[in-house]
């Protein structure tokens, strides 16, 4: 993996907030990522010690949300319109019982999305996480890959912080000249 990408800059950005385990839930969007995180890790195959799949974004919610209660912190990588699916848990369990977790999210329904039907959730969702009372951050080609990564990094902290979730939202269209 190019160490410039921007995948390999949010992997990095993950590992950098000290998290300790990392749910995905799979997605051709995100693959880059999370072969980003299992190289980083020592896996291969899509899954390593700490890195692992998930089947629905609110089960991604429930086990990785339920870290802190052990003193650990888990992340999510997924689609933002994997929240339709993992709003209930995100609110009446993370939010709810002040569990720090992070988030990130490809953003889809923006420039380039060739899905038109994906543009009737994703460009509500920003607006919705943050009237739920979920933090949500950013990132899109505006910004460089040291950025992208300060930005996962500094969410990461901020959940900790805050004990909520900490909502990542990266625009990988027209990052690394593919879709994620």
């Amino acid at each position: 993996m190019d160490p410039n990408s921007y995948a390999a800059s949010v992997a990095r950005g993950i590992w950098a907030a000290q998290v300790d385990l990392v749910g995905y839930v799979p997605s051709v969007s995100v693959a880059p990522v999370i072969s980003a995180l299992v190289e980083t890790s020592g896996g291969a195959d899509g899954r390593s010690r700490t890195v692992f799949p998930l089947s629905r974004e609110e089960e991604a919610a429930g086990v990785l949300g339920a870290l802190p209660l052990t003193g650990k912190l888990g992340a999510i990588v997924m689609q933002d319109n994997g929240f339709g699916n993992a709003l209930t848990a995100l609110t009446t369990f993370n939010l709810a019982y002040h569990l720090p977790l992070l988030i990130v999210a490809n953003t889809r329904g923006g420039l380039g999305e060739y899905n038109s039907m994906i543009h009737t959730f994703s460009q509500y969702a920003p607006a919705l996480l943050r009237d739920l009372g979920l933090q949500v951050f950013e990132i899109d080609r505006r910004s460089g890959v040291s950025d992208w990564e300060a930005v996962v990094t500094e969410a990461g902290v901020h959940a900790r912080m805050t004990f909520r979730p900490a909502i990542v939202l990266a625009h990988f269209w027209n990052t690394d000249g593919k879709a994620a």
